[in-house]
């Protein structure tokens, strides 16, 4: 039986948040061994060919209308070269668990603000009482383990600059929000992979630290088994995934997954890494869970 187009929408949403929850044990694992210029701008510039070549393969078009060319190159700087080298290496100084909760913290009130801003969205109680209550059970998910500890100078800079990645990450989803009115969210991911990834790669190559020894591939199984995940399951997946999504539901509601996704790499660290789960931690995932379910309420 086939299913109705809001039942694949939850499920496509399911498979967005367990992807992206998991994607940060990946990203940890590869970018210890790997420059992260060059690690990001290999995995968008490689899922970007891959999509262009088997669209083309398909026959399908891959003509972009001039009108919105400036446009798709911003939407993938933002998207790709800016937030993607910012976020890795500000992870190299972050725990897993911090960087979940800055980037799940800062989603939500970015997407908000960015489609206001554009007049893409209008503020509504029920949405501020969703975030809200996501944003209360981050806090008791990872508050206590923040209070208990001390900053040193590389974790505060490194929290920024995730901060400040998925600032540009949140507005370059708003922005390609219009541009699927014209090109379907396959092309568009393809292309903000390819153009990106190749921008990012071009810099990294030119002047990042460390490149010459990446070049080798000699990264170690774990950094491999990071990278592949991600190109696989994040870049050729849960990207697709996420445009379909903020095409049919906007980039306010998409961005719920933030409430959900670092839940999931909680979980992961418990299987993974061994990690424990506490009562107020796991009060903490309750309250994430009901923010994104009252947030993805239509009424």
């Amino acid at each position: 039986m086939a299913l109705s187009p809001a039942t694949r929408q939850r499920l496509l949403f399911a498979i967005l948040c367990v992807v992206w929850g998991l994607n940060w044990l990946a990203m940890k694992a590869a970018v210890t061994a790997v420059p992260p210029g060059f690690l990001s701008g290999t995995r968008w510039t490689f899922a970007g060919l891959v999509l262009l070549a088997w669209r083309r393969m398909h026959g399908q078009s891959l003509r972009i209308p001039p009108r919105i060319a400036g446009r798709l190159v911003l939407i993938s700087v933002l998207l790709i070269s800016i937030n993607a080298v910012i976020m890795l290496y500000g992870l190299r100084y972050v725990g897993t668990g911090l960087a979940a909760v800055i980037s799940s913290g800062s989603t939500p009130i970015g997407m908000l603000g960015f489609a206001v801003l554009l007049g893409q969205e209008r503020f509504s109680l029920r949405q501020v009482g969703a975030f809200a209550l996501g944003l209360a059970g981050i806090v008791l998910l990872f508050g206590p383990k923040a209070a208990a500890g001390r900053l040193d100078t590389s974790e505060l800079l490194g929290a920024i600059a995730i901060t400040v990645g998925n600032l540009f990450y949140c507005y370059g989803s708003v922005l390609a929000r219009p541009v699927m009115r014209v090109i379907s969210p396959p092309l568009l991911t393809a292309m903000t992979n390819f153009i990106g990834g190749s921008i990012l790669l071009a810099f990294s190559l030119a002047f990042e630290p460390g490149v010459g020894q990446a070049l080798t591939g000699n990264w170690g199984l774990a950094a491999w088994a990071g990278w592949l995940f991600m190109v696989m399951a994040g870049s050729l997946g849960a990207t697709v995934i996420y445009f379909f999504l903020v095409r049919d539901w906007g980039a306010i509601r998409t961005g719920t997954n933030a409430f959900i996704s670092p839940v999931i790499a909680v979980l992961a660290g418990m299987l993974v890494l061994g990690e424990r789960l506490d009562g107020i931690e796991a009060a903490g995932m309750v309250l994430m869970l009901a923010g994104a379910a009252i947030a993805l309420r239509r009424t």
